[in-house]
């Protein structure tokens, strides 16, 4: 009896948040929005220049709320009125990401839409001649 594996129960906490299956084209499907979140943050940073990965890592983590959220409404407004110089409408869709991670309904449409963008991202870098 104690060499058996446990068997993951439906409403096992632990053996929810990390359960993931992959569909007809090879794509991930996890289990919850915060995971499919977590996963396309994870995507970015490793795109992104070390400092500025360690900027999101610690934007995105729990005790940043305070900044995350300001930060996240700011760079909407930002993206609203893009028609001025500097601003522009790529602030709309970060200030969405960053208010994702605390606002559930956003979470899964924000993951699909940066996976979405990185994929587009990793097929330009395939096309262009080096």
């Amino acid at each position: 009896m104690k060499n058996e594996r446990r068997r993951p129960n439906e409403n096992d906490r632990a053996s929810c948040a990390f359960r993931w299956n992959s569909n007809d084209r090879g794509e991930m499907r996890f289990s919850s929005g915060r995971q499919e979140l977590r996963a396309a943050f994870k995507r970015i940073e490793a795109e992104l220049h070390p400092r500025l990965a360690r900027a999101m890592r610690w934007l995105r983590h729990r005790d940043s709320r305070l900044i995350r959220i300001p930060a996240g409404l700011a760079l909407i407004i930002g993206g609203v009125f893009s028609f001025l110089p500097i601003l522009g409408v790529w602030m709309l869709p970060l200030g969405l990401m960053l208010l994702a991670a605390d606002i559930p309904p956003l979470r899964r449409p924000m993951a699909r839409f940066a996976t979405w963008c990185l994929g587009v991202l990793e097929r330009f870098r395939r096309r262009r001649p080096d």
